[in-house]
């Protein structure tokens, strides 16, 4: 064991050395130690050269110059923007010298902000607001004068004077949400420039880079009153890049010295910055591959943010360090240049508190996670957008860094369109007011028209959101967010001369500018104006009561204060205009309308609930048609969808699925039928044959949930039909083919359910032929195929020509017609109507460039040319969270349709003129007496609630109350 131990290895690595060797042995270890102290001597001489630098010869390598331009970005790393002045300016950088002053008469003014001397606690209440009589004078592009009159005699000799004519005069609309000029309009590949998708984390692109003047949407989005807009890079990765602040003026015809993105700028002097940022599905959608690529999952995007303003931390360290260094020693005794990176300069300026955060988020998740965010790196947010869940959780927006919490930027009722959009609440701007927060409306354009996102801020009044708090959500709130709370939002001396007069009330359905000034030039020389009644009343309206969200149920019902009725059955007793009714419901059925005396004793001896109003109207309900109402229930998620295929040819009826949030929603509002067809490739395309149901129905086997099993057979010939077809006209021409095949065919076949036996009725006559298209030319294309296909029909029935009456022909309907007014003549001359999906395009692809904007930049819009021409029109669906403003649709057809159209024919556009266009008579479609809709208010105005509805099931009524 001895001997086996003396094998070993010595433990340490070097051998003990013998012992005649040893003296030797110790002058050679005493030489290495001199050897090593000697060593740490240079090496502490040399840190402390370092630490100390001596004073360098005047030939140092690195450049005095940069080095002092460098000491300079230090002052500026240092600096905290303040937001741009106001009061006190000679003149707005943007004016041209030259430009005359103008002086705006008789207006009816918001100024913004209360009367002088209203408490905070008064102002956020509503008190001290109000629309008042004067004058606005308009200098060197600022607002110089506020007053209840202006003497012209005191100006100078070549002041232009405009006479509002006691019209509404706001401060221009700021939409703090948009992508025009980046995601042009009509959409084209080649000037698609929302997202750089190379990467995930690009804090380094700037939208500025891809703004292109030339977006023609700039224009028609300042035709809605919209005078500045924050343009932000798309949401598809997590931090997408810097945004900038834009007016809505475009070269020397408006007022600026060149045509370019520069001189659109808000803020020449860009004092502050700003960032969009994306929490959510977006970036796990566009980045996340298992194994190769994140961030997959919403785990993953916390990392990548928090790894993000890591890296930015360190850049923000090591120029502070350089800085501190710079300043102990000076510039001629650095070593090295002040550290400057592109990729972080822009996240390192995030947490210097120089730019403005606004980051898309949605859910309880999303926002908690990247307030902790906030905390953790110490920077402020500005705004959560799209932020459909804030309205549940305001104490973690108050936990928010900073010195207030982020505002929440939001659509007033979009919804349902993805996962993280099914949570929300068309109530969430009055409960995030309730608690202390800031709602803004946006339009996210090209999402929605940001022409209309005005009307964003009406339907959120209409939803309860106090009414200057609503008019403050797309000025003066928004124009605080951007920093620019001394120069935009209000109509005040010393402000930008930012200016809008409307036809009427900015928050009423239909309103619609008749001027816009920006920085003092008017921006329309000839503009359309509508022609509407002049207001009686500028006084602001009440706060609208919000409705609880699950209604009662009951089948006898007394409701009073009863003003219109628009039921297709008369009642003797309601004929009389000039009072108001009672309305008596027995057993779901309206048995009276009028003074109802023994009727009333009737149902009140019976216990029945009475309702009462005090504007009542009394409607046929609403239908929804072209949607997906009934066969899906969140768009993007394929598990809750019927699906669809070009190559498929489907039955709605055999896909319906009820019971679902859509449809509970479809009755809340007042619609309580639907037509729906399985989608051909997506959202608003149609393939198969619709199917016709009750919304307030539990599923398709309940007695008259469903009223129609095949109401119209649907094919799509808009851009989509290229992904089944190769081009338009193989697709056009595929149609035709398909139909005169049925034309000659002499039997259904073995299946009655097949795509041919369907056609087979069509070209009989009983059933419809829905054809969803855009173009004016692919319009007129298949207008071709029905006249080619009638005559087949014509000659193979070998009918005289003294019989022609009879022959039947293809019964046409076009869904979407964005450019039918063109071919609207040639439509009405063969009977074809338009169901108009959306009621207002806006040109967003190219199949819809040809489309009405509207005033005041074209006389009227389609509803309008196509009523004129003698076209049945109806409002259909494009998308399905349009169910809640289908009234308020028809109340803009009827508003702006300079009296073409009665009332009663507004509310035929969402309801009866659907059946007539699919060849239903009237006793097919007529609900009687147990299916209605009761309105507080008009249903065509914002603000009216739906109150209780006979949904045609069963003799149910349902009676939604106030909260």
């Amino acid at each position: 064991m001895e001997r086996e131990k003396s094998d070993l290895p010595p433990y340490s690595a070097v051998a003990a050395p013998e012992w005649p060797r040893r003296h030797r042995a110790m002058r050679r270890s005493r030489g290495v130690r001199v050897l090593a102290l000697a060593c740490l001597a240079f090496i502490v001489y040399a840190q402390w050269r370092q630490i100390h630098p001596a004073s360098k010869p005047a030939t140092t390598r690195l450049s005095i110059q940069k080095l002092r331009d460098d000491l300079d970005v230090c002052a500026k790393l240092k600096s905290k923007p303040e937001d741009p002045i106001g009061p006190g300016r000679d003149r707005n950088a943007r004016y041209i010298d030259g430009h005359k002053p103008t002086l705006i008469k008789n207006a009816t003014i918001w100024v913004g902000e209360p009367a002088k001397g209203t408490s905070a606690e008064d102002a956020r209440a509503g008190i001290g607001f109000s629309w008042t009589q004067g004058d606005v004078f308009l200098e060197y592009g600022l607002i110089e004068k506020v007053e209840s009159h202006i003497d012209i005699s005191t100006l100078s000799s070549d002041t232009l004077v405009w006479d509002a004519k006691g019209r509404r005069l706001t401060t221009g609309i700021i939409d703090m949400h948009s992508h025009s000029g980046v995601d042009n309009i009509p959409e084209l590949v080649g000037n698609e420039d929302t997202n750089e998708l190379s990467d995930n984390i690009t804090p380094y692109v700037r939208s500025i880079d891809g703004l292109d003047p030339n977006d023609h949407q700039i224009e028609v989005i300042k035709s809605g009153g919209v005078t500045t807009s924050l343009i932000l890079p798309g949401s598809g990765n997590n931090i997408g890049g810097e945004a900038f602040v834009i007016k809505h003026a475009i070269g020397k015809p408006d007022g600026r010295n060149e045509t370019s993105a520069t001189d659109m700028l808000a803020d020449p002097d860009r004092n502050w910055r700003y960032i969009k940022m994306a929490c959510g599905e977006n970036a796990k959608r566009v980045y996340g591959r298992a194994g190769e690529q994140g961030p997959f999952s919403r785990l993953g995007e916390s990392w990548e943010f928090r790894h993000a303003f890591e890296q930015a931390a360190k850049y923000v360290r090591s120029q502070d360090d350089w800085c501190a260094a710079a300043d102990a020693v000076g510039i001629e005794n650095v070593d090295n240049y002040l550290p400057q990176e592109i990729e972080w300069e822009t996240l390192g300026a995030v947490l210097r508190g120089q730019v403005h955060v606004n980051t898309h988020c949605y859910t309880i998740p999303d926002l908690e996670a990247f307030v902790d965010h906030t905390n953790e790196f110490k920077f402020p947010i500005r705004a959560f957008h799209h932020a459909h869940q804030t309205f549940l959780v305001p104490e973690i927006l108050k936990r928010a860094y900073g010195d207030s919490p982020p505002a929440s930027a939001l659509f007033a009722d979009n919804m349902w369109y993805k996962a993280e959009a099914y949570i929300g609440s068309e109530y969430a701007g009055k409960i995030l007011y309730d608690n202390g927060l800031t709602p803004i409306y946006v339009s996210d354009n090209p999402v929605l028209n940001a022409q209309h996102v005005v009307f964003e801020a009406a339907k959120a009044f209409g939803y309860g959101l106090p009414y200057h708090a609503a008019l403050a959500s797309v000025t003066t709130a928004p124009a605080e967010r951007l920093g620019f709370a001394k120069r935009l939002g209000k109509v005040k001396p010393g402000f930008d001369a930012d200016i809008v007069v409307w036809d009427s009330d900015p928050l009423s359905v239909g309103a619609t500018p008749v001027q816009v000034w920006i920085d003092g030039t008017a921006q329309y020389e000839d503009p359309v104006e509508l022609e509407k009644p002049f207001e009686t009343s500028v006084d602001i309206p009440k706060d609208v009561p919000i409705t609880k969200e699950d209604p009662l149920s009951t089948s006898d019902l007394i409701i009073t204060g009863v003003s219109k009725s628009f039921l297709t059955q008369r009642f003797a007793s309601a004929d009389d205009e000039n009072h108001s009714f009672t309305a008596i419901i027995s057993k779901g059925k309206i048995t009276c309308l009028g003074t109802c005396a023994a009727e009333l004793r009737a149902a009140q001896n019976g216990g029945a609930k009475t309702l009462s109003l005090e504007n009542g109207y009394i409607t046929k309900p609403f239908t929804a048609f072209g949607s997906l109402i009934g066969l899906n229930a969140i768009d993007a998620e394929t598990v809750t969808d019927n699906g669809g295929s070009p190559d498929v040819f489907s039955r709605g009826v055999d896909g319906l699925a009820l019971n679902t949030k859509k449809a509970h929603y479809a009755v809340k509002y007042g619609v309580t039928r639907a037509i729906s067809s399985p989608k051909y490739s997506g959202t608003a395309t149609h393939q198969g044959t619709s199917v016709g149901f009750r919304t307030a129905a539990k599923h398709a086997l309940e007695d008259g949930a469903v009223f129609a099993d095949d109401v119209a057979v649907h094919y799509t010939l808009d851009l989509n039909a290229k992904s089944g077809s190769t081009s338009i006209s193989n697709a056009v021409g595929a149609l035709r083919r398909k139909l005169l095949e049925a034309v000659e065919a002499n039997s259904t076949g073995s299946d009655p359910f097949s795509e041919s036996a369907f056609l087979q009725k069509v070209v009989e006559g009983s059933l419809p032929l829905a054809v969803t298209a855009h173009s004016a030319d692919v319009i007129a294309a298949v207008l071709k195929v029905k006249s080619t296909v009638d005559a087949a029909i014509a000659a193979g029935d070998g009918v005289a020509s003294s019989s022609a009456s009879a022959i039947p022909k293809i019964k046409l309907v076009i869904i979407g017609g964005a450019e039918s007014p063109i071919v609207a003549d040639e439509l009405a001359a063969v009977d074809v109507g338009v169901v108009l999906s959306p009621l207002l395009s806006y040109r967003t692809s190219w199949d819809q460039r040809r489309a009405l904007t509207g005033a005041p930049l074209t006389n009227g819009t389609a509803v309008d040319q196509l009523v004129a021409a003698g076209v049945t029109v109806a409002i259909g669906l494009e998308e399905d969270w349009v169910v809640r403003d289908l009234g308020l649709l028809a109340g803009i057809a009827y508003k702006n349709g300079g009296g073409k159209i009665s009332e009663s024919e507004a509310l035929d556009l969402v309801g009866a003129n659907v059946y007539k266009l699919l060849g239903f008579t009237t006793s097919e479609i007529d609900g009687g007496v147990s299916e209605f809709v009761v309105f507080e208010g008009s249903p065509l105005e914002v603000g009216s609630r739906v109150r209780a509805v006979g949904v045609g099931l069963g003799g149910e009524v349902k009676v939604f109350e106030y909260e």
